[in-house]
């Protein structure tokens, strides 16, 4: 039973896209479905196309007429993840918002487990983990990608003193206010802004738990050897922005 009463809330549930044109649907089945079940305030769905070269943004469009709470958000060109989740979150009119992948690696029920834990702990920021319980964790990903995220959450806790064990998930809610805070002083459009953004919530004094969330990998990622490591060299970034200022 969850803590929190659907009916006081609304919802935004963003999902950056680049070219998914065929997950796209399966995902927005089941987020429709379950904003069915909810009974919220308010509810919406945003899709942000990063530009895709397939027919993401024309599906979107065909969705958005037959369902109202469906919308889509439009990058000029190519920017990035990071970049499709800040102007999602930005452009979002729900009270709560969370950001989730395409594939919906974290089914969308979880959202509740965020909802009430965020209730619960006065929390503005909660963040679904792959970490906290891996037994929640269905399908793994390879070995060397698992083993690559341990050593860049070591890497990043050294580097921004941040508690969490996972802050790569693509699960996580921020309440509006915060957010509205937070996602202007985001540098990164591409990988590794879940940190900059974990940093800047906390530079402001925002309460950010940690949620274990049920997680099944999916292939098809879009995440490159290059842009992996590029995710370690951007933490020192993150770092020197911190101590000189730049967040506040």
């Amino acid at each position: 039973m969850i803590g929190y009463n659907s009916f006081l809330l609304s919802v935004s549930i963003v999902i950056p896209a680049y070219n998914e044109e065929k997950r796209l649907p399966a995902t927005l089945d089941a987020v429709l479905a379950y904003l069915g079940q909810k009974q919220f305030s308010f509810a919406e769905v945003v899709v942000v196309d990063d530009g895709s070269r397939d027919a993401t943004a024309k599906l979107v469009e065909e969705w958005g007429r037959k369902s109202p709470s469906i919308r889509l958000l439009r990058n000029p060109g190519n920017r990035g993840k990071g970049y499709s989740v800040r102007h999602g979150m930005l452009e979002a009119k729900g009270d709560w918002i969370l950001f989730t992948d395409a594939d919906l690696s974290a089914p969308i029920g979880e959202l509740d487990k965020l909802l009430s834990e965020a209730d619960r702990a006065g929390a503005q920021v909660a963040i679904g983990s792959r970490a906290v319980d891996r037994s929640l964790v269905g399908v793994h990903q390879s070995a060397f990608r698992e083993l690559s995220g341990r050593l860049f959450n070591v890497v990043m806790r050294l580097l921004t003193s941040l508690p969490f064990r996972d802050t790569q998930c693509g699960f996580k809610l921020y309440h509006a206010s915060a957010a509205r805070e937070i996602f202007p002083r985001q540098q990164l459009d591409g990988f590794s802004f879940d940190v900059e953004d974990l940093v800047i919530a906390q530079g402001l004094g925002y309460r950010a738990i940690e949620v274990p969330v049920i997680w099944n990998n999916v292939e098809g990622t879009k995440v490159s050897a290059l842009a992996g490591l590029t995710s370690f060299l951007s933490l020192a970034g993150i770092r020197w922005r911190s101590i000189i200022g730049r967040y506040r």
